[in-house]
């Protein structure tokens, strides 16, 4: 059984130490995606969290804007993909190699 835990707007600016102002304006730029209609409602995982987390110091290190923060945030997510992929597919490669190997 997983436990999801889930944050509302106070909680996760409390824990970012990040103002409501400034959420908004995360979710605005898409860079993620509460649960819920509206701002009383919004909800967030705990994978929102560090992601918020992560925009933050983004933003904050870099001086960037909300809108390079957002593209900055995607380009990250593609290379980690990419690299999920690239592990993925050499491994398959290793296990196609071993079985040519048995063979010959």
């Amino acid at each position: 059984m997983v436990t999801v835990i889930v944050y509302d707007v106070r909680e996760l600016c409390q824990a970012i130490h990040i103002s409501e102002h400034c959420l908004i304006e995360i979710v605005e730029h898409g860079i993620v995606e509460p649960e819920g209609d509206s701002i009383a409602e919004w909800v967030f995982d705990t994978q929102a969290l560090a992601l918020v987390r992560k925009a933050v110091r983004l933003q904050r290190d870099l001086e960037l804007d909300w809108t390079a923060t957002a593209l900055a945030i995607n380009l990250l997510e593609q290379i980690d993909q990419l690299h999920s992929d690239n592990e993925y597919l050499k491994q398959r490669l290793k296990r196609l190699e071993l079985a040519q190997i048995k063979l010959i």
